[in-house]
């Protein structure tokens, strides 16, 4: 870590040397004994009255983000050791109602199969915590941490991500690097990003994309908007070298709000499913082969036997334009809509099959008893 953080402070250093070294010409030395002054343009009350607010907002979110050291089991070949595996993110101290504890919301996979023990939860003000109690769901990358203390922490409000819109400012608060209360700005750059890959077990995807700054260890700590309100968790960057390069994604906090409540309240999360594997990629050539005049909806690939899909009657080549009249984007709105609703619900389909409209009724099932099915069908 230090020599990352000499290597950037040698690089200013090179600069400034190299001119020494090089030499100026006589009339460039006399100009530069003897600068003309440079007088900067007055700040607006517009500008000023940001930055007062961008200073407002990191006094008040900073001191409820957390660090997160977590020790993992790793993994080795049959002949060797198992050798364990260290990784380190961010957090937020909130408090829910009914709650009696503080609690820290990050992402799962910075604490994932690592046990409380192993946890180590770095206050700003230096104290170090295990958690008394992990809650965690794989499939949307949320995990909450119980902080088993007395007395009153800082904690940041949750807030509305449905009421984010794009060109809206907002900070990112995180340890990068391990440099712990980093602070970063940006804008809100689109909504419902979900075409991104962030490992097999995360399947529910519906992301805020931002500017702001994010790096390795920022995971898990929050997205904010200048109402000091999180609406996001910082999870994953667009990068071809694992560094920041201004592409970001956070989950919304609505999405959170959900998955917390069923966690806080039963321990898991319950969803609803279909059967369906959809197509990652429908392209304007598909639409158009198929009949649409515009890409929209989801494909159906495949409808896997003995699932809800299949006893609909829904086939391949299907395309779902709406749900209950809900017009569906892509197959990951069609699946984040599906996962929120109750097994035993029924919905109507909108298909658009074979160059014509056609409704199909189907009953939502529940993931976590027909997954092991699905999952079987899939495979074979």
């Amino acid at each position: 870590m230090r020599r990352a953080l000499l290597m950037v402070f040698l690089g200013g250093c090179a600069f400034m040397g190299g001119a020494a070294v090089v030499g100026l010409s006589p009339r460039v030395e006399s100009l530069a004994a003897d600068p003309p002054a440079v007088r900067l343009p007055r700040a607006t009350s517009d500008v000023l009255q940001i930055g007062d607010r961008f200073e407002i907002v990191a006094r008040r979110v900073s001191p409820a983000v957390v660090y997160i050291e977590a020790t993992k089991p790793g993994t080795a070949a049959a002949s060797e050791k198992s050798r364990s595996v260290e990784e380190s993110g961010s957090g937020v101290i909130i408090k829910v109602d009914g709650q009696p504890n503080f609690l820290v919301l990050t992402n799962n996979h910075v604490i994932a199969k690592a046990a409380a023990d192993q946890i180590t939860i770095n206050l700003a003000d230096g104290r170090l915590l295990h958690p008394g109690r992990i809650w965690a769901d794989p499939e949307s990358d949320v995990a909450l941490l119980r902080l088993d203390v007395t007395g009153t922490l800082p904690s940041a409000a949750l807030g509305d991500s449905d009421t984010a819109r794009v060109g809206q400012w907002v900070l990112a608060i995180g340890s990068p690097f391990g440099l712990n209360q980093t602070v970063t700005h940006g804008i809100v750059s689109a909504l419902d990003r979900g075409q991104i890959s962030l490992g097999s077990t995360i399947r529910i995807k519906d992301f805020l994309q931002t500017d702001a700054a994010i790096n390795p260890g920022s995971s898990g700590g929050p997205l904010v908007n200048l109402d000091g309100e999180i609406i996001g968790i910082n999870t994953a960057i667009a990068s071809h070298n694992g560094n920041n390069s201004g592409v970001a994604f956070s989950i919304p906090v609505n999405l959170v709000k959900r998955v917390m409540r069923q966690l806080l309240e039963k321990g898991s999360v319950s969803r609803g499913y279909l059967g369906l594997q959809l197509a990652q990629s429908f392209e304007p050539a598909d639409a158009l082969k198929l009949g649409l005049d515009r890409v929209r909806g989801a494909l159906v690939e495949t409808v896997y036997p003995q699932t809800p899909a299949a006893a609909a009657g829904l086939r391949a080549d299907d395309v779902i334009l709406q749900l209950d009249g809900v017009l569906i984007r892509n197959e990951n709105h069609l699946i984040n809509l599906v996962s929120a609703l109750p097994a035993g619900q029924k919905v109507r389909l909108q298909v658009w099959r074979e160059r014509k409209l056609a409704f199909v009724d189907a009953t939502v099932g529940d993931w976590s008893k027909g997954q092991g099915r699905f999952r079987a069908s899939a495979k074979e």
